[in-house]
């Protein structure tokens, strides 16, 4: 009987310790529910803060949009505004340029991103680069060096040899094919006066240039252009070597241009992009009344708005 109730004794009390940890395991797990149905609830009740008041969403739009703009211009597209003859009747004055910065951005073009290397014919926006012949001019505050920007056409590629013959340019002493057209300047606000009608472009004539009538007389007599003191590149009879990581540039206004004949070279550091097209164009030349919303529809050039810059 003793080792009955010993047998008996030692039996009972581990069902009694099984029985109290599962009840100690039930009374945590509806612990813990209760606490995830608490902190779910403080949740639930947390007080949302202040609303944004009208002025703070525009001042937070508006800065957002700031920083888009800023980044856009600083590595995609940048607005410039021509204010010189001296690529007419390509770009006129009064145009207003979108120029494609994204194109010609440094380092390795990448096969999936519309970026390429600066080709000849290309019509692209630079920081002029200064005239060691006419240090006075560089002092002029619409003129100045590393600032003012310029635009022209791309005549010689790093390494090219360069000269201009009359109304002729020869590239590595091999005829560049240009479409020449005479020009009258009637007004130094308006384009250039030209015959009609144009005649077709001929086989590899990419682009139109413009000569007065004089030159194109002179080189019609065999005299070939006449000598410009002003000019000391690619001209008066001695070629120009396009240095390394640099380029040779003419405007399309050939009588009417101050451009790499005068002084030199544009270095690919100081290039800003390729002009896209004309988002806008206002005649300088037309007449004014005074009225800024009238002459803003009569005299913007309406038909250029969205011209391809080629």
């Amino acid at each position: 009987m003793k080792d009955d109730y010993t047998n008996t004794g030692v039996a009972e009390p581990p069902v009694e310790v099984e029985d109290d940890e599962r009840a100690a395991r039930q009374a945590g797990r509806a612990a813990s529910r209760n606490g995830h149905e608490r902190g779910a609830a403080v949740e639930e009740h947390e007080m949302p803060g202040p609303p944004k008041s009208v002025l703070r969403e525009y001042f937070e739009s508006a800065v957002v949009t700031v920083i888009m703009a800023l980044f856009g211009m600083a590595f995609i597209v940048q607005a410039v505004k021509v204010p010189t003859g001296s690529m007419q009747n390509t770009i006129n004055i009064g145009d207003h340029l979108l120029v494609n910065k994204f194109i010609f951005g440094p380092g390795p073009a990448l096969p999936f991103l519309p970026q390429r290397e600066i080709r000849r014919g290309d019509i692209i926006v630079f920081k002029y680069p200064g005239n060691i012949h006419d240090p006075e001019g560089d002092k002029k505050p619409e003129n100045i060096p590393f600032k003012t920007n310029y635009v022209k056409r791309v005549i010689g590629l790093p390494g090219d040899r360069v000269e201009l013959r009359g109304d002729r340019l020869f590239i590595n002493d091999k005829l560049l094919p240009e479409q020449i057209i005479e020009g009258r300047n009637v007004d130094d606000k308006a384009p250039l006066e030209t015959p009609a009608p144009i005649p077709p472009r001929k086989d590899g004539e990419n682009y139109a240039v413009y000569y007065y009538r004089e030159t194109l007389e002179a080189e019609r007599d065999g005299h070939g252009q006449r000598y410009d003191p002003n000019f000391h590149y690619a001209v008066n009879g001695i070629p120009a070597v396009v240095p390394a990581d640099s380029y040779f540039v003419m405007g399309d206004n050939r009588d009417n241009s101050s451009d790499g004949r005068a002084w030199g070279f544009v270095h690919r550091d100081l290039i800003i992009g390729r002009a896209l097209f004309v988002y806008w164009s206002y005649d300088e030349s037309a007449p004014a009344s005074g009225n800024f919303l009238a002459d803003f529809f009569r005299n913007t050039r309406w038909n250029r708005t969205g011209t391809m810059i080629k």
